[in-house]
């Protein structure tokens, strides 16, 4: 069966072409032992510019749901999701089958597409060959909201 991007009915955010210039505190913050050594400031950093590779291609998406909970990616989360880039074994992805949108890991294997969940209480899906499938796009960093608190 082959991979395939293409565009569907997803209205997530859009990534805003501005940059995003944020000071970087001028020290390293320990969460382990406390440390005398210090790093030294090297100026703001621009979010954008770290974080996105195609702007065009580039959506957040958010995530609803536990399935994905064993690859740190929990409900409520937003993924930053390239829509430019080609979807790969492992990858963790935005799929859309038969109309229906899902993020999982995408396992290309000798049976063929697996969309594989990463909590055990879901079971893999083997994706049959007639079925509607596209891979929307792919994930490539995660957002999470530290003890549910939301910025917007």
């Amino acid at each position: 069966m082959e991979v395939r991007t293409v565009a569907s009915g997803l209205n997530p955010l859009r990534v805003d072409a501005r940059p995003l210039l944020l000071p970087v505190a001028p020290q390293a913050v320990p969460a382990g032992f406390p440390s005398p050594a210090q790093d030294y400031y090297d100026g703001p950093i621009d979010l954008t510019e770290q974080l996105i590779k195609d702007r065009a291609a580039t959506f957040i998406v958010r995530v609803v749901g536990d399935s994905m909970e064993g690859a740190g990616i929990c409900d409520g989360d937003e993924l930053i999701v390239d829509r430019s880039l080609e979807p790969r074994h492992g990858d963790v992805v935005v799929a859309v089958l038969d109309g229906e949108l899902t993020v999982k890991r995408l396992w290309l294997t000798a049976r063929g597409v697996v969309l594989h969940a990463e909590n055990s209480r879901y079971p893999d899906i083997v994706v049959p060959e007639l079925t509607e499938f596209l891979v929307w796009g792919v994930a490539t960093y995660g957002i999470r909201h530290l003890f549910g608190r939301k910025l917007h």
